[in-house]
């Protein structure tokens, strides 16, 4: 798959904001400054599509992207310790009504390849597993590991998500890894996508 541009739709504070597409939508989600917007930059080939930030638990809307073949949603992060429990009581409201009613494709789980796995990348997992979204696991930040690291920090993210190897790709967003591995991936969602509606659409009485 080749993106030729990506351009930001509108933010999601609430329910009323989330929009509806024809197109396949992608969801990110990950803890807070596991690098969703570095990750969404690579994939638009570009920076500054998503802003970046040090600070984690920057993002508190969902965010719209239109990357021509497909609409993708980034998802504010979780896990971050220095927001009060009322804004955290408020962003679990926000994921969940987003999970329960939009027709999500895919979803991108990111996790740190460098470090184990948290309980929250763990429940979102299993959140995953038990409504039978389809997801990969992304492992960020490959570059802060050697070369001969990086299979031992897919190997160590699989086996504590309890996922298959083959469900994880290590990316780096300063060296571009695993990005055209990820433009394949959905590339095969946006062919599916494609072939379910015109499947329906010859189903559909005249």
């Amino acid at each position: 798959m080749i993106i030729r541009e990506a351009t930001f739709i509108t933010s999601a504070a609430d329910r009323r904001g989330f929009i509806e597409t024809d197109k396949p939508l992608i969801a990110v989600c990950g803890k807070s400054n596991v690098g969703k917007s570095s990750f969404i930059n690579m994939l638009a080939g570009r920076s500054g599509l998503a802003r970046t930030s040090a600070e984690p638990g920057r993002t508190r809307l969902i965010n719209y992207f239109d990357f021509g073949p497909f609409i993708l949603a980034d998802l504010p992060g979780y896990g971050y310790a220095r927001v009060s429990r009322a804004e955290k009581e408020k962003w679990a409201r926000l994921l969940d009504d987003f999970f329960a009613r939009s027709a999500i494709a895919h979803v991108f789980s990111l996790a740190d390849i460098r470090h184990e796995p948290t309980a929250d990348d763990k429940t979102m997992v299993e959140f995953l597993y038990a409504t039978r979204l389809p997801f990969t696991v992304i492992a960020t930040k490959a570059d802060k590991l050697a070369k001969t690291r990086v299979i031992d920090g897919v190997r160590r993210v699989a086996a504590a998500l309890k996922t298959g190897e083959g469900n994880v790709i290590a990316v780096s967003a300063q060296t571009r890894r695993g990005r055209e591995e990820v433009l394949a991936l959905l590339g095969g969602i946006c062919a599916r996508a494609s072939q379910t509606e015109e499947a329906g659409e010859q189903g559909d009485p005249a």
